[in-house]
């Protein structure tokens, strides 16, 4: 009797439906080379315009200082979002953060002339 019920629950078991994993997410789509292009040269024109304006204006050594990282920001987020490992989710993040960051990169920049920076 036990070896009947044995062999009956192991038969149910190997009948049994597995779990379906559901399909991964789609990956999304890259940054265009023409937008990681764009964004790089947003941010440098920032970098050497307030770094430019600090040799001369005190007020802009700070937007200097705080300039000099965004290149890398842009650089680490490009890593990370074209790494293969990186889920859907992280490559939206990581897109949404260069796009953040060039935004503050333009709007930066056409906030030096406030501070007595030249507009060249």
């Amino acid at each position: 009797m036990r070896c009947a019920l044995l062999a009956l629950l192991l038969a149910t078991g190997a009948c049994a439906k597995k779990a379906e994993q559901p399909p991964p997410e789609p990956r999304p789509a890259p940054l265009s080379v023409d937008e990681v292009k764009r964004s790089q040269d947003a941010c440098q024109v920032y970098i050497d315009r307030a770094c430019a304006c600090a040799a001369t204006v005190p007020a802009a050594q700070k937007e200097c200082g705080d300039a000099k990282p965004l290149s890398d920001a842009i650089r680490i987020a490009l890593e990370v979002g074209g790494s293969l490992d990186a889920k859907p989710d992280i490559v939206l993040q990581t897109q949404a953060s260069v796009r953040k960051t060039v935004k503050h990169c333009i709007e930066a920049t056409a906030k030096l002339p406030s501070l007595g920076c030249p507009t060249q």
